[in-house]
């Protein structure tokens, strides 16, 4: 799941748009308790959609038939820690396992619940990393601690084969420079191919190659690409464990001279009266629609009752709240209604906002 993919998602649909959330279990042995509770709860939707007056029996037959087909394409064998499925009138049907805890339920409504996928998506640090090689250049999609290799679009892509008829031609054209020509070339492809990616989900970039080959790929990219940091080396072959290990350093890096300039921002939006701390007044700030850039340390949690129109923080866990209007995590409540805005979010690392009270914000005015 990517940036354009969420936003997507989190349009409004045709009623009846459902959403089906349930908790999984990593270890194999967990699979079958887990698909008797997702038969559960495909039933539970069934009924409730056949028992809505404002849903006509065909749909709801149509709609539960893409719940059913969204199942079919997990496998609940190697399940992370939370199973998403939607589907909504027309076919439309989806399914994703993310790495965080969600609360078994069934929701009908005219939208996708996508709170679970948002913060998911959010809290999860996320790269690109380019390798670059005489043999071929490799895109790898980072998060969190996973890497894995993205391929289509493009990707891998490999230089143009050397003409074995006239390879007594190449070897003078490569000693006066032509290979090197065959190089920038691959680049263009490359860098076409990562224009393409970085307009749907911008993230940091990290190139490791040898010096030579990030050196064809700065000449042709130019400064339109940012490249957050680099590893030095051949890579060509190396298993993901070994390429993520190598990037960590220059992600560590990035991310400190990232949370200084987050940091100077802040001071200069409370310079000028564009700045909040807290959660009790962001959250309020964010639903007025006045946030331009949410900063909160990755770990921040907090249940929260809301009053009044206003959402107060408070302690202990949100089931022990029976009979009040709660809201399981507020800072993720503040982290959906920024983006719903058009705003931005930054994580930075616990312990760094200890005088903004783990959450601040600048405003749009």
């Amino acid at each position: 799941m990517d940036a354009a993919t969420l936003s997507e998602l989190r349009k409004p649909r045709a009623y009846p748009a459902v959403s089906v959330l349930m908790p999984t279990h990593r270890a194999v042995t967990g699979s079958r308790e887990d698909r008797i509770r997702l038969r559960n709860l495909l039933a539970e939707a069934r009924r409730r959609l056949h028992d809505d007056a404002r849903v006509p029996p065909g749909a709801a037959d149509h709609v539960v038939h893409g719940l059913e087909r969204a199942a079919e394409e997990v496998d609940l064998r190697h399940a992370s820690d939370g199973l998403v499925l939607f589907a909504a009138p027309g076919g439309e049907h989806h399914a994703f396992t993310i790495g965080q805890h969600v609360d078994e339920r069934v929701i009908v409504n005219t939208g996708f619940a996508t709170r679970d996928l948002v913060a998911a998506y959010t809290r999860t640090p996320r790269y690109w990393l380019l390798s670059l090689s005489d043999q071929r250049a490799r895109l790898w999609d980072g998060r969190g601690e996973e890497l894995t290799e993205r391929t289509g679009g493009g990707f891998p892509a490999v230089p143009a084969p050397i003409d074995e008829a006239g390879s007594g031609r190449q070897a003078r054209r490569a000693a006066q420079g032509g290979d090197g020509e065959r190089q920038r070339q691959l680049m263009r492809d490359v860098v076409a191919a990562l224009d393409r990616v970085l307009g749907r989900d911008r993230r940091p970039l990290i190139v490791a190659g040898v010096t030579r080959h990030q050196a064809f790929f700065d000449e042709v990219a130019g400064p339109h690409i940012t490249v957050a940091g680099r590893v030095d080396g051949s890579f060509e072959g190396a298993a993901p464990s070994t390429l993520a290990d190598a990037a960590r350093p220059a992600l560590a890096a990035y991310e400190d001279l990232r949370e200084v300039g987050v940091l100077a921002e802040l001071e200069a939006a409370r310079s000028i009266q564009r700045y909040a701390g807290g959660l009790r007044e962001v959250g309020r700030l964010a639903e007025e629609g006045r946030a331009e850039h949410l900063v909160v340390e990755r770990g921040y949690y907090a249940p929260a009752v809301r009053t009044g129109g206003e959402l107060v923080p408070v302690d202990g866990r949100p089931g022990d709240l029976k009979g009040a209007d709660v809201v399981d995590d507020a800072v993720d409540h503040a982290i959906e209604t920024v983006l719903e805005y058009g705003g931005e979010v930054t994580f930075v690392s616990d312990g760094f906002l200890v005088d903004h009270d783990r959450i601040a914000l600048v405003t749009r005015y």
